[in-house]
């Protein structure tokens, strides 16, 4: 088996970065995918926590101490890539590790902002090895990941689909209501995905959501892990 975790971990971690590290580390996931990473003092404790813990193969979206992006970190060899064309003023928030097998792609989609990255994606998914995209993708469908309309970018995940992408957590469980995210208002909000190309839906055996975690207030994120076997 292998399994792919992806986790927004809220503004880089902070004071809960040791129990975050232990998390990840228990879980024991041979490749890690944080949203909402930070390069600063938190992520390099969570880098030095992580490379201890075997996760050798680490990349990270170049992006300012201050600013969100994603990072990779991976116990299996890996060809790491970055976009810095993708988009503007958002183009450390999309990054890769490329397999034997197919190509993971971790992401921090800003939320209700104007940005160009699902026409990334979507040009990633035609390409010859299978793509497994992970992470925080801020939107999400309409009455079905929420129960009103407010989502944007519901159009990009469409096309998406058209290209070959299958959302794993749909394609094993159908219409079941389950959220990622729950506002001060309690709405829930599946935000965070695991969408996988069709042709590595044979090998998909699990796909669900952590949501303990986000119980125990590491993050207001659940995790999601993605097992293919």
């Amino acid at each position: 088996m292998l399994r792919i975790l992806s986790w927004n971990i809220r503004q880089g971690g902070g004071t809960r970065l040791l129990k975050i590290c232990q998390k990840l580390v228990d879980s024991k996931a041979e490749i890690l995918v944080l949203s909402e990473f930070r390069n600063n003092a938190s992520g390099h404790a969570i880098r030095n926590n992580l490379l201890k813990a075997g996760y050798k193969h680490q990349y990270v979206g170049a992006a300012k101490t201050d600013e969100n992006t994603a990072a990779i970190f991976s116990k299996i060899p890996a060809n790491f890539q970055h976009y810095p064309g993708s988009d503007p003023s958002y183009h450390h928030n999309v990054i890769s590790a490329s397999y034997e097998a197919f190509v993971v792609y971790g992401m921090y989609l800003p939320h209700k902002k104007k940005h160009v990255l699902f026409d990334l994606l979507i040009q990633q998914a035609q390409r010859e090895k299978p793509a497994i995209m992970v992470g925080d993708f801020n939107t999400g469908k309409n009455f079905i990941d929420q129960k009103g309309n407010s989502f944007w970018y519901t159009d990009k995940l469409k096309t998406l689909e058209e290209k070959g992408m299958c959302d794993a957590f749909r394609y094993l469980h159908n219409e079941l209501s389950e959220f990622s995210w729950f506002s001060h208002l309690g709405n829930g909000y599946r935000y965070d995905h695991s969408y996988a190309h069709k042709s590595l839906l044979a090998v998909i055996k699990e796909c669900y959501y952590l949501h303990e975690w986000r119980e125990e207030k590491l993050s207001d994120h659940s995790p999601m892990m993605l097992v293919l076997g």
